[in-house]
């Protein structure tokens, strides 16, 4: 189980991340994988290939983002900027793969036509309502990823 408070050696201090910080680091990612994800509609799109056809890559290019620098560093770089790292279980230093898909799975509600993005927006909302009742500030994503941790530099 991730330890609060920084407990592991990382050499820094850390503490767990609040909902503010943890928000902004998201802004700054999704402006990332939005940008790229854009691009990807756009080429998509001047192919000749249906609109509904053609965001279906960029939701999934979001999530993917999320979960493969997760795994790879542990931390995006809306995370990085904002000195975070997002703590894996066990003797890991950043999530496994399944922890970090578990965590990010919510993104994927974007995926479904019309009700994908109230069903998102749901999900954002107990996410960051769970994440500020926590004495840890772990989320339901990071209860429901084993216990993975957003932790901070102090």
């Amino acid at each position: 189980m991730a330890t609060a408070g920084g407990m592991r050696n990382y050499g820094i201090a850390l503490e767990p991340a609040g909902l503010k910080v943890r928000f902004a680091a998201r802004i700054i990612d999704c402006g990332f994988s939005l940008a790229l994800g854009a691009a990807t509609y756009l080429v998509l799109s001047l192919a000749g290939v249906p609109d509904a056809v053609a965001a279906a890559p960029s939701a999934l290019f979001a999530f993917l983002y999320f979960v493969l620098f997760e795994v790879t560093t542990g931390s995006t770089p809306g995370k990085r900027l904002f000195g975070l790292l997002v703590e894996g279980t066990g003797s890991e230093f950043r999530p496994t793969l399944i922890e970090a898909t578990i965590r990010n799975a919510f993104m994927l509600l974007g995926l479904i036509p019309v009700a994908g993005i109230v069903l998102w927006l749901s999900a954002a909302t107990v996410i960051a309502l769970t994440i500020s009742a926590n004495s840890h500030k772990q989320g339901l994503h990071d209860q429901l990823a084993n216990g993975t941790q957003v932790l901070r530099a102090t």
